[in-house]
């Protein structure tokens, strides 16, 4: 009798072990971690900032509008900063210096001087790194021929696109992604000049595809599904264009785009 209760109690504590064993290896094989990547901290002086961004885009000075831009770590009248404070300026300028050299838009004549960055932390959603945070609180203009915007595009290949923050003209915020078809979400913004949170989670769901789900002020408005896209490396870009799809003829005068607390994290699977 005493050897058959011995012999239980051995087996249950075996039984025990290999149970907090097994949830032991389960436990971790969810752990996750969060990584912060950039934050304001990346606004707070020009040796933080050119330590995490590049002047202009990453294709050069010239895109898809009338304004060329212009930055450098010793020219910072068109992009600025000030109590952690991002200051983009567009000029309209006396006379045009020529047409835009950005592919595609060799027949857009220039006729602003403005600013763009871009991050140098690439966003590269894949299985070790299947989810992304980016935002930013910014006050934009939304006068005709302004194009303020916030969004990420391929480093290799476009697409992938994504646009968090994109104002045309007026004050209708274009949420938009693009994977070979668009789709896009439009938000009436009454008070856009003054500072709104602008946000995107990047979720990978499946072995190609990233859902893209964006909120104005913590507020879920939409969801879009950017298809191949996973194992795709994608810039950060802050940017004021002109005129182009947001109208024409812009301002004559100076034209001013603000952001503050610009964050960019992920989650690392392993």
């Amino acid at each position: 009798m005493k050897w058959h209760l011995l012999w239980v109690c051995l087996f249950t504590v075996l039984l025990s072990c290999k149970k907090d064993k097994t949830e032991v290896k389960a436990e971790k094989a969810e752990v996750k971690a969060w990584e912060t990547l950039i934050d304001g901290n990346s606004l707070a002086s020009y040796a933080n900032f050119e330590a995490q961004w590049n002047y202009n885009y990453p294709w050069g000075t010239d895109h898809n509008g009338s304004a060329r831009m212009v930055g450098s770590t010793t020219n910072h009248n068109q992009l600025s900063l000030s109590g952690g404070v991002l200051t983009i300026k567009a000029t309209r300028l006396a006379s045009s210096p020529g047409n835009s050299t950005a592919n595609g838009f060799t027949n857009v004549a220039i006729w602003y001087n403005s600013g763009a960055c871009y991050a140098k932390q690439q966003v590269l959603i894949n299985d070790q790194f299947p989810s992304y945070t980016i935002s930013g609180d910014f006050a934009v203009p939304t006068n005709k021929g302004t194009w303020p915007a916030f969004w990420i595009t391929g480093v290799n290949s476009w697409p992938p696109e994504s646009d968090i923050m994109e104002f045309k003209g007026n004050n209708t915020n274009w949420q938009n992604t693009y994977d070979g078809g668009w789709e896009n979400k439009l938000t009436t913004v009454s008070t856009a000049g003054s500072y709104h949170n602008y946000k995107c989670w990047y979720n990978k769901i499946s072995a190609t595809d990233v859902d893209c789900h964006y909120y104005i002020d913590n507020v879920w408005v939409a969801k879009h599904t950017m298809s191949n896209s996973v194992n795709k490396p994608m810039w950060l870009i802050i940017n004021m264009q002109m005129e182009g799809d947001s109208g024409s003829p812009g301002p004559s005068g100076d034209t001013f785009y603000t952001g503050k607390n610009v964050y960019m994290g992920r989650e690392r699977a392993f």
